[in-house]
């Protein structure tokens, strides 16, 4: 930031320094006191491209855009066209402002937002608890687990109950319930009991530290774009020096000496011609207006090279929970087969009475009216099933198909694509809940937004199967994956990224920590700036800020109008400056015809690059 504003100061010096040498002029000062502040106005916007420029002769980087505009508006003091010298230089320098600030949005370091590594774990010795560093702890041995703490190292419940809160991982909302024997994984939370966990891998191989690693190791894969300009100058530049030298020296071979000066004038204002002020300005300044006119759409932008990507996008890659849906839970539907559905509620709200789990605060805000606890007794959790409860003395079971087969009633929870409780009595089975996480009113639209525009859809996801799949056909995916960790999600990826087109680019939409590796793995990384966690905000090169996935489309749009815009600037500055070169090579290009081919066409390149900001279909 501080940077960015010096440059603006040299900028508005270097302005106020110009027009003060053209007043000077005007009013007829010493040619000399004019010269100066024209001096003045070009080293204060200029002395650091100047400097840049010979640094790069040394590194071996002779032909780049740098040189070609010291050259150039060097050649115009030459020549005595000081105002010009210095128009190209500060022209060049708010182009390169411009640039800067779009790239100065790029993601900062990822590690240091992944606070999924615990610090210490609680190692459990001949009765007694100490806390040491994980890398301390080997397979085998015990640590203990409190409310609130994160799980330090993958293992196995060897004792204890409690809810752990995975999302971190899977970026599933619903906290998984645990108890002897179940497999746990580092970087989750232990959201109630205390429960004690055999190690099963040391901490360099656990969960948490492979994502980290994958996070850091995806980011650092992932190659830097060139600026189109690099690339074009790398080109460009050496031929139109060479061809201004050759056109200031060889003709006087074969002509009177006395027409040195004239040929030298002639291969100054080829150089001044060619000078890529239309491009050095028109290209940044497109991608900027691009990154601005996004941002106020609440589409936030990293890179200039992002949206050159996102203008290819042929596959769109998506998290569910949190991205496609709200990872808010509501009771869907109510089946009622003995009592009705009212009915079948209240029990249901009752037997939850005790319970924090979002599955049951979910039934309980379904009821809407105030629980009555004197109703509620016997009261018992049944660990991975339900509970089992008393109301108004009559025993009734609320869980899952488990719990319903030991009590003698054979159901299923397949076929609702969403989480089940099933209500029985001790002789009836009274119905049962279907629990589902909402899917985002902008989901369905978006998803066919992209595949109108020819993109192909995937959905990723830890959640079960059937809830997998229930979302993923209804928002028509053409492919989909389940139950996946973070590790999963990655290969998969890489998978799809290995088979795709040449020039196409894949795109992979999250929210959560989990998503952060596959984030930095895609060709672009979008994240929901809303709701998403900051690892995947800081990994992701595209972020949505209202979490409206629609926006993706109005993205892809503006990044197509904005290459659109580009390409006919560089059509447009080439063709021009083609002809006045041509034109100045043969002595009849007059300098006032050499500054609009350089000035007038930048002017025309910068009002056409200003119609991105117009609202994009």
């Amino acid at each position: 930031m501080k940077k960015q504003k010096a440059e603006i100061v040299k900028i508005v010096l270097s302005t106020v320094f110009l027009f003060l040498a053209v007043i000077g002029e005007q009013l007829k000062l010493h040619p000399l006191i004019c010269f100066a502040v024209y001096l003045s106005a070009y080293f204060i916007c200029g002395g650091k491209v100047i400097a840049e420029a010979i640094r790069n002769i040394f590194k071996g980087h002779v032909f780049d855009e740098k040189f070609l505009m010291t050259i150039a508006s060097l050649g115009a003091f030459i020549i005595g066209e000081h105002p010009e010298g210095v128009t190209v230089m500060l022209f060049f320098c708010l182009g390169e402002l411009f640039e800067n600030y779009a790239l100065n949005k790029s993601r900062n370091s990822i590690s240091e937002l992944m606070d999924i590594r615990p610090d210490s774990a609680n190692l459990k010795i001949d009765g007694e608890i100490i806390a040491v560093d994980p890398f301390d702890v080997n397979v085998g041995d015990t640590i203990v687990v409190k409310p609130g703490e994160k799980i330090a190292l993958d293992g196995v419940v060897i004792s204890g109950t409690s809810f752990v809160d995975t999302s971190a991982l899977t970026g599933e909302a619903i906290p998984k319930e645990v108890f002897e024997g179940c497999e746990v994984l580092s970087g989750c939370i232990n959201k109630n009991g205390v429960i004690e966990i055999q190690v099963t891998k040391p901490f360099e191989q656990s969960t948490a530290s492979k994502i980290l690693e994958l996070v850091e190791t995806a980011a650092d894969n992932k190659a830097k774009s060139e600026s189109f300009i690099t690339k074009f100058s790398r080109y460009y530049t050496p031929v139109v020096v060479v061809l201004a030298v050759l056109l200031a020296f060889v003709p006087p071979l074969f002509t009177q000496s006395k027409d040195l000066a004239d040929w030298i004038y002639r291969g100054l204002t080829f150089l001044v011609v060619s000078c890529p002020c239309a491009l050095v300005i028109s290209v940044p300044l497109s991608f900027f207006s691009c990154i601005g006119s996004a941002s106020k759409a609440g589409i936030l932008i990293k890179g200039s090279n992002f949206i050159e990507d996102l203008a290819k996008a042929g596959i769109g890659v998506f998290d569910k929970t949190g991205t496609l849906t709200k990872g808010v839970f509501s009771v869907r539907e109510i089946f009622s087969e003995e009592i009705d559905q009212s009915s079948l509620l209240r029990i249901a709200a009752h037997a939850e009475l005790y319970s924090n789990h979002p599955i049951a605060l979910s039934i309980k805000d379904a009821y809407k009216k105030e629980l009555d606890q004197s109703l509620v007794s016997d009261y018992c959790e049944l660990s991975g099933k339900g509970v089992s409860v008393k109301i108004e003395n009559e025993k009734y079971y609320l869980g899952n198909a488990l719990l319903m087969k030991e009590n003698g009633f054979d159901v299923s929870d397949k076929g609702f694509g969403a989480t089940t409780l099933h209500l029985c009595s001790e002789k009836k089975l009274l119905g049962h809940i279907v629990i589902s996480d909402e899917i985002k009113e902008s989901s369905k639209k978006a998803l066919e937004l992209l595949r109108k525009r020819g993109i192909k859809t995937v959905m990723l996801t830890g959640d079960s199967n059937e809830a997998g799949k229930s979302v993923g056909e209804k928002l028509g995916f053409s492919q989909l994956f389940t139950q996946l960790l973070p590790t999963d999600k990655v290969k998969i990826t890489e998978g799809l990224i290995e088979k795709k087109k040449e020039n196409e680019k894949l795109f992979f939409v999250g929210d959560g920590i989990n998503d952060a590796p596959v984030i930095a793995l895609s060709d672009i990384g979008i994240a929901m700036g809303a709701i998403g966690s900051d690892a995947a905000i800081e990994a992701a090169d595209i972020v949505i800020m209202n979490d409206d996935l629609s926006l993706i489309s109005k993205a892809i749009d503006l990044s197509k109008k904005t290459l659109r815009i580009v390409k006919e600037n560089i059509v447009f500055a080439l063709s021009v400056k083609f002809f006045v070169l041509i034109l100045s090579a043969f002595g009849f290009a007059p300098m006032y015809l050499a500054v609009f081919a350089d000035v007038g066409v930048s002017f025309i390149a910068i009002l056409n690059a200003l119609r991105i900001n117009n609202k994009t279909k």
